[in-house]
């Protein structure tokens, strides 16, 4: 069974930075491309980054490009996102996800596999 574990969400204040991290199982991890998405009170579950399996290859949302960056570390078999310059309008509960197509992992239509999500709170 299929399992991503998120952490890192949290209470910070505009302007602020948090990391979220993502972890899984060494198996899952090397098979899949992996993502976050996010999912605020109301409003439809949203893309915000993904990067491929081996790494070098990248995709953002609009809204968070240039302000957050999606990694991936082997060695811990993790995706993080850092979140820096945080907005209150990105205070949402945040879901990793892994899918073995590129394609789906930046939809959130049909992706393979979710996490449990963390919330991140951004006052303002």
């Amino acid at each position: 069974q299929v399992q991503l574990g998120e952490s890192g969400g949290g209470l910070v204040q505009a302007g602020g930075s948090l990391r979220l991290s993502c972890a899984t199982s060494g198996r899952t991890f090397s098979s899949n491309h992996m993502g976050w998405f996010r999912q605020a009170p109301g409003k439809e579950r949203e893309f915000v980054a993904a990067i491929t399996r081996s790494g070098p290859t990248t995709y953002y949302a609009d809204s968070v490009k240039d302000r957050f960056t999606i990694s991936r570390d082997s060695a811990k078999n993790t995706v993080y996102l850092q979140m820096n310059s945080l907005k209150p309008e990105d205070t949402a509960v945040y879901y990793c996800a892994a899918d073995p197509s590129f394609r789906t992992v930046q939809s959130a239509t049909g992706v393979a596999y979710w996490g449990q999500g963390t919330q991140v709170t951004v006052s303002s």
